[in-house]
């Protein structure tokens, strides 16, 4: 990726955390930043550079910089409550990706049955799929609870449907997880498969059992997607080939357990006698930044550097720092506003050195293959 896009990119996802620290310095009852925060990481940085992943180009195509604009445009429109102009923009931001994704893959995803099919392209594909599948039910949502209010339930809100951009950015790291483990067939083949199939059913299913405010299943989906993970880390570890974003990518499956674990946590305390939301907001922002910032993050790093790798750079001190920001110095922002300049300067200076670290190329290390 050229540098202009990668300090763009920098930009925003810096930004993006700034806004979730807003709060705390200058309130206001009417615009959540909340969604900026979440808007500018999820969709206007991590979904463009999904689709320039998607797309083998060494610049952003013309599509991939009119889904970036138009996103843009969404982002603030969303965050201002002027919901038109969403509605306006989403079909053209679904036809950009639906265009992406049939090139690359197909209308139908028949490849999720096809066992030749690589299971990181499988997962690959989910994620384009599932990007605009997300667009069109969160016009849905816009449509119902700002205008015609068929549906009358309290988890059918806005903010709980735009969390959903954050999916398709998961789908693609776990992608990258599976395309450097060693081909296997046989029973290893079938639960990397398994692991594809329960990951997405499960999401799915536990969206459903969210909606539906039901305490046992949702624990019961959320057991067997922790279990998911757990398989899949495993399968990494033994599988993985020795390459350096292997280490990276083994960090973010530790932010993804970390999430996994803090999602559970919340399930029971939700449904627990004297529950308070306000209690518990610390909770679910430790677990919102180890999922984005953590291991969203690795995934969009190692896309940004696909073709640099080896970097030189310290991977042990850069991937401690990463941690220290998204567990500590994040979680500590929103409560202190010096925590929050220190957490947006540490996590600026984690992607200055990921991004912009200087590619050893006179170093020999295997290419990137898939599972």
């Amino acid at each position: 990726m050229k540098i202009p896009y990668k300090l763009l990119f920098m930009i925003m996802m810096t930004v993006a955390l700034a806004f979730g620290f807003l709060a705390l310095l200058w309130p206001h009852d009417t615009y959540g930043y909340e969604r900026l925060h979440i808007f500018l990481f999820n969709l206007c940085t991590g979904c463009t550079i999904l689709l320039h992943y998607t797309e083998p180009r060494d610049t952003l195509s013309p599509r991939v910089r009119w889904f970036l604009l138009l996103s843009v445009a969404y982002a603030f429109s969303a965050f201002l409550n002027i919901y038109v102009p969403v509605l306006i923009v989403t079909p053209f931001l679904v036809a950009i990706v639906e265009a992406i994704r049939i090139r690359k893959f197909s209308f139908f995803p028949w490849d999720f049955f096809r066992k030749q099919v690589s299971v990181s392209d499988k997962f690959h594909h989910a994620a384009l799929l599932c990007l605009s599948i997300g667009m069109v039910i969160a016009a849905l949502v816009i449509i119902n609870a700002e205008i015609y209010h068929f549906i009358t339930i309290p988890k059918l809100a806005l903010n709980l449907f735009f969390l959903g951009y954050s999916f398709p950015l998961s789908l693609i790291t776990m992608s990258l997880v599976f395309s450097i483990m060693e081909n296997h067939a046989g029973k290893v083949g079938l639960l990397k498969n398994a692991a594809f199939w329960l990951i997405n059913l499960g999401v799915i299913i536990f969206f459903g059992f969210i909606l539906a405010e039901v305490f046992l299943p949702q624990i019961a989906v959320s057991t067997v997607l922790f279990a998911s993970v757990v398989m899949v880390f495993y399968l990494f570890i033994r599988l993985g080939k020795n390459l350096q974003q292997k280490q990276f990518l083994i960090s973010g499956m530790g932010f993804l357990i970390v999430t996994s674990v803090t999602g559970i946590a919340y399930i029971f305390m939700e449904f627990a006698p004297g529950y308070d939301s306000a209690r518990l907001i610390w909770l679910m922002r430790l677990h919102s930044f180890s999922a984005l910032y953590g291991w969203n993050l690795c995934g969009l790093a190692i896309i940004c550097r696909y073709n640099d790798f080896p970097i030189q750079l310290h991977s042990k001190s850069t991937i401690v720092l990463h941690w220290l920001t998204v567990l500590l110095f994040a979680p500590l922002g929103c409560y202190y506003p010096l925590m929050a300049v220190v957490a947006t300067i540490s996590y600026g200076v984690y992607l200055y050195i990921i991004l912009f670290s200087k590619a050893d190329h006179g170093k020999a290390e295997a290419p990137v293959g898939s599972s």
